[in-house]
């Protein structure tokens, strides 16, 4: 079974890789933005998936690693390399001190609360906030990328930059799984009473998975800007943190294959079917609709062990 898994991965990772080569125009634009939204994807799963907290506003921190990148390109010249560790870092610092005053809440109450700074975020967007964000038009003209003096401005280098990305997130997720931050955060999902019975700083970790998923979303926030060379409010909207939300719940929760599949079922089938103009969306829905009544805990949700009869019972 295990070899199974081992094998798929490698043929899944085979044609990352060689995509480039057999697709071209519109696909290959589709396959950086699946490598894209499956790097936000992941960094929800972690708030949502593996820590148990409703959040409808993840775009908050993917718009603020775009707008970063762009700002600091746009208005004050800074090369997009030397733009991505403020685009990580600060997005992280917006994390903790947007969730340190939310994170009791749970369930409906945290959902709004996170959908109420999305419409927020937006608002500072459209008002054009210090003259920098561009207002509703947003900031075009940013510079593509420029690594050890090679100008990476076609459509393949930007791909094979934002694999290496996913790449990157994908051992950070897989270390955390392993780490006792992830164990810390999969309990706490089940029970955060038995997890403080048993030592877990139920406050600190929940503020860490938001600060870790809002770090990987500024990355992917960089790399989107770099995609299209512009940025604007319209791509962060209570519609994009809806799609990473259901991504994570039809895909399966806390599992790395279900985000892949999950991404691929929300995003490229309903590109797939671009041609029938808005009856795509029919394809959106009957795929979510047939995942949740079919796999009600996601396509591929992951198993993990469960709390001991005695600490459950304390």
């Amino acid at each position: 079974m295990k070899n199974t898994k081992n094998l798929l991965f490698i043929l899944f990772f085979a044609c990352l890789i060689l995509y480039p080569f057999v697709a071209e125009g519109r696909w290959l634009a589709v396959g950086i933005t699946f490598l894209i939204f499956s790097i936000v994807a992941l960094s929800e799963d972690i708030v949502l998936g593996r820590a148990g907290m409703f959040d409808m506003g993840h775009a908050i921190y993917f718009g603020m690693g775009a707008y970063i990148c762009g700002i600091l390109n746009y208005h004050y010249g800074l090369p997009i390399v030397a733009t991505i560790p403020f685009a990580i870092i600060i997005p992280a610092l917006f994390g903790i001190c947007l969730s340190a005053p939310i994170v009791h809440l749970r369930g409906d109450y945290l959902l709004v609360t996170t959908l109420g700074l999305n419409m927020v975020f937006l608002q500072v967007l459209e008002n054009d906030a210090f003259g920098l964000t561009g207002g509703p038009n947003g900031i075009f003209g940013i510079d593509s990328l420029n690594l050890f003096g090679f100008q990476l401005m076609s459509q393949t280098s930007i791909y094979y930059v934002a694999f290496l990305f996913f790449i990157i997130t994908l051992l950070i997720i897989k270390n955390l799984e392993h780490g006792k931050a992830g164990r810390a955060f999969h309990y706490l999902s089940q029970d955060p009473i038995a997890s403080q019975s048993i030592g877990i700083n139920v406050r600190f970790y929940r503020i860490l998975a938001f600060a870790l998923g809002a770090g990987i979303a500024g990355a992917a926030g960089v790399l989107f800007a770099i995609q299209y060379g512009a940025i604007s409010p319209e791509a962060f909207t209570f519609k994009e943190s809806v799609l990473f939300f259901a991504i994570v719940l039809v895909g399966g929760p806390s599992s790395i294959p279900g985000i892949l599949i999950g991404t691929f079922v929300m995003f490229v089938l309903p590109e797939v079917f671009r041609q029938f103009d808005t009856a795509r969306y029919l394809v959106f829905g009957l795929a979510m609709i047939l995942a949740m009544v079919l796999r009600p805990n996601g396509i591929l949700p992951f198993k993990f062990g469960k709390f001991p009869k005695f600490v459950r019972e304390k």
